[in-house]
């Protein structure tokens, strides 16, 4: 398994593809802009895109997922729970004074619990509503652990719940009953920012300290 992440879009959203070395099966997790440089990252390795995961539907994670469909075929996919807010993509753009189109059609929702299959590596999807209803975390289990938290768990932080759907008392529960159970050693890649681990997290954030 290879995990390459780098910050993308005007909001800098860790954008990370997920490659299976045996098969050469990828997936893009946040495409939140700079489509070029993603497409051009997959291209370099002759990767083959079949997903396009979104931890939820905030348009600095989504920007850049019309231009990786395009050129990729793969498959939008996203939890019904920010169906919402994807339709209104171009509205929460120009509210933070970004323009962009309207969005592709997600292809397919994804459920809590559910296992996808990229190459040989699978990856699990935990629903943990707070930052956005639909808010979801991909983990991935190797001889290392992987959580990719999206905008719910940050280094020293959380996610904001001042947005449209936000809710601090779901996204405490979401981080305490579905992330801080996994193990310590687990390594988290957030939205936003540097990495962290869910034995730091536990110990130093200072909502949960």
């Amino acid at each position: 398994m290879l995990v390459t992440s780098f910050p993308v879009g005007p909001l800098q959203c860790n954008c990370s593809i997920v490659t299976c070395k045996i098969t050469g099966d990828a997936a893009v997790i946040d495409p939140g802009g700079d489509a070029e440089k993603i497409i051009q990252a997959a291209q370099a390795h002759n990767l083959k895109i079949k997903y396009i995961l979104h931890t939820h539907a905030h348009f600095d994670h989504v920007l850049g997922s019309r231009a990786v469909k395009e050129a990729t075929g793969a498959q939008i996919l996203l939890h019904k729970g920010d169906q919402w807010l994807y339709d209104n993509l171009a509205k929460q753009a120009g509210m933070f004074g970004f323009a962009t189109g309207e969005p592709l059609p997600v292809d397919r929702w994804l459920e809590d619990e559910e296992q996808l299959k990229i190459g040989e590596i699978t990856t699990t999807v935990l629903h943990t509503p707070g930052h956005t209803p639909g808010s979801i975390c991909f983990t991935l289990a190797d001889a290392d652990s992987i959580l990719f938290s999206g905008d719910t768990l940050f280094q020293r932080s959380i996610g904001r719940t001042d947005l449209w759907g936000g809710s601090f008392e779901q996204i405490i529960d979401s981080i305490q009953r579905r992330l801080f159970c996994l193990d310590d050693t687990t390594r988290v890649i957030p939205g936003h920012g540097p990495e962290t681990d869910i034995w730091s997290e536990k110990k130093e954030n200072p909502f949960f300290s």
